[in-house]
């Protein structure tokens, strides 16, 4: 969980990421995250996994104030009352998931001063919503996404298969119908957050290959230019990436 208050958000290019994101704003501006193909969602809104694959997903805004979660997806449709596969990867308006309940969690914001009250309340929300939400995924669901993760995305499929006792197409079915993308496109998600994450760190594109497990740098530089319309180089100056480590500085972890 992070806050932020951004007096000129400057189209900002959203950098996809293995969560489903959340912000919520409460500020005196409003952001704005263009979509592509001229689709626009405005104020507070939720992501699915992946959110921005291609480069053509920007936020911009003024006097932006908000507090930003990732939610595993593992726990996303008990918090969200909505699969992520709902989401289908686009940005939906918080609204029409949470109806009047978006308007009065900005209002409840706006009224607290300090950001840890403003992450109190949201914990505790969260924390409401997550108790009285629909049931959890599969366990062998929630244990192949925890595979995946721990591995950093380097794990193949048909052994995770194997592991859970499944078939890989029963596996694929059930992962892509409750966490919102196919098993095999989630490890690559996870593998390259890691090797961008790297790249922002300053490491160089030949050891973060290595390091995360691609064929080589070509490998790398394609998974890149997938994901984000862009180059290893340009990526690691992003922004978003440069302030991770800070708001969460347990990101890493599995």
């Amino acid at each position: 969980m992070a806050g932020f208050r951004v007096r000129d958000l400057d189209a900002l290019r959203m950098v996809p990421h293995p969560a489903v994101t959340l912000l919520l704003e409460f500020g005196a501006g409003s952001p704005v995250v263009d979509c592509g193909a001229g689709r626009q969602q405005r104020g507070s809104i939720v992501a699915g996994p992946g959110i921005g694959t291609g480069g053509g997903v920007r936020a911009r805004g003024e006097n932006v104030e908000c507090v930003q979660v990732r939610l595993s997806p593992v726990i996303a449709r008990a918090v969200l009352a909505a699969s992520p596969a709902d989401l289908d990867g686009a940005v939906v308006s918080l609204e029409d998931l949470w109806g009047r309940d978006a308007s009065r969690i900005r209002d409840r914001l706006g009224d607290v001063s300090s950001w840890r009250d403003r992450f109190t309340l949201t914990d505790a929300l969260l924390a409401r919503r997550h108790e009285a939400g629909p049931p959890p995924v599969d366990a062998e669901v929630a244990w192949a996404w925890r595979r995946i993760t721990g591995s950093r995305g380097r794990v193949r499929i048909d052994e995770l298969a194997a592991e859970v006792g499944w078939s890989r197409k029963r596996l694929w079915s059930r992962f892509r119908s409750q966490l919102g993308l196919p098993p095999k496109h989630a490890a690559k998600l996870v593998r390259f957050d890691h090797a961008v994450h790297c790249l922002a760190a300053g490491r160089g594109a030949a050891r973060v290959a290595a390091d995360a497990g691609y064929a080589d740098q070509s490998h790398l530089h394609r998974d890149v230019m997938a994901f984000t319309g862009t180059t290893p180089a340009t990526v690691a100056d992003e922004p978003f990436l440069a302030v991770d480590p800070l708001a969460w500085p347990s990101r890493g972890k599995p």
